[in-house]
């Protein structure tokens, strides 16, 4: 028989949230084989065990068990899981909390949010764990390759006062870059092109057409043929940075996507991570009409 969570609403596991499901018609003997049907990457066993564990749970907070007969149209939560996740070796930093954000430092190889082979090994899973707050969100996006600062926000009714704030570009955001030095480019410029996806898989490209994507470029220093570049996105555009670097024949060192796609590592390199920072957020916070200016503590070594 069933046994009764304590709460209604699904819970939070290990800093995991609960994907959802509702049950399509169909004639399945149990919830089991229909998910063993429905994810075919996942073996039935494992469903089996997820379930005595407790990580398949109903919309009313009840544990699944593994004979448990199917029914359509019934809405179930269960809980992601990888088998074996390696520990990526570098800690985020905490640099600011009220009661409405949370501003994280993130190291680089770090994903922020759960995807692919990235669970418990996120931003996002280990502040939950860290501090606690299961309604934890980001507000934006930074790429797993790249350090520096991420905005989360706390509480959901209040989550898109300040996503919006990045959609609308109210957030200033300023990047540094080590990258080749291009001593025939006149700097500092802004630099605009149109990104669309490319065929290939993960990279951006130029095309033709209305300037959707544009960057601030200034130099800050060189040495030799290295240079320190600060960027400045005007807009938000997948891979913007790592893309206009690329374009102007100084991509950023260490990148494996641009400006050739590289095959993805099983086991990154971290003795080579992409030299892209994201060092300073500014905005002027919508709950409380405050200024904040948060500046990261990582800096990029040549």
């Amino acid at each position: 028989m069933s046994k009764k969570l304590k709460r209604a609403s699904p819970p939070h596991h290990n800093g995991i949230s609960p994907s959802c499901v509702i049950l399509p018609t169909g004639s399945w003997a149990t919830i089991a084989d229909f998910l063993a049907h429905r994810f075919p990457h996942i073996n039935r066993q494992t469903w089996r065990d997820r379930m005595a564990s407790g990580m398949v749970i109903s919309e009313d907070g009840t544990h699944i068990l593994p004979e448990q007969a199917y029914q359509a149209l019934r809405k179930i939560y269960y809980y992601r899981s990888l088998e074996a996740e390696a520990p990526i070796p570098f800690e985020e930093t905490v640099l600011y909390q009220d009661e409405h954000i949370v501003v994280a430092d993130k190291p680089h190889f770090l994903p922020v949010t759960p995807s692919g082979r990235y669970l418990q090994e996120t931003l996002l899973v280990r502040l939950k764990r860290k501090l606690g707050i299961e309604t934890l969100a980001p507000a934006h996006r930074i790429d797993r390759e790249t350090a520096g600062l991420v905005l989360f926000t706390i509480q959901p009714h209040t989550r898109g006062r300040y996503q919006s704030l990045f959609q609308s570009r109210a957030v200033s955001k300023q990047y540094q870059a080590l990258a080749p030095l291009r001593e025939d480019l006149a700097l500092p410029m802004t630099y605009y092109s149109r990104l669309v996806e490319s065929p290939a898989f993960m990279q951006m490209q130029e095309a033709e057409g209305e300037t959707n994507a544009e960057t601030e470029i200034t130099l800050l220093e060189s040495h030799k043929n290295l240079a320190r570049y600060q960027l400045r996105p005007l807009t938000g555009r997948k891979h913007q940075l790592r893309a206009h670097m690329a374009a102007l024949g100084i991509p950023i060192a260490n990148d494996q996507i641009y400006p050739v796609l590289q095959p993805e590592e099983t086991n990154p390199d971290y003795s080579r991570p992409l030299k892209l920072l994201a060092e300073s957020l500014s905005l002027i916070d919508p709950m409380t009409g405050k200024h904040h200016h948060f500046n990261s503590q990582r800096t990029l070594q040549p």
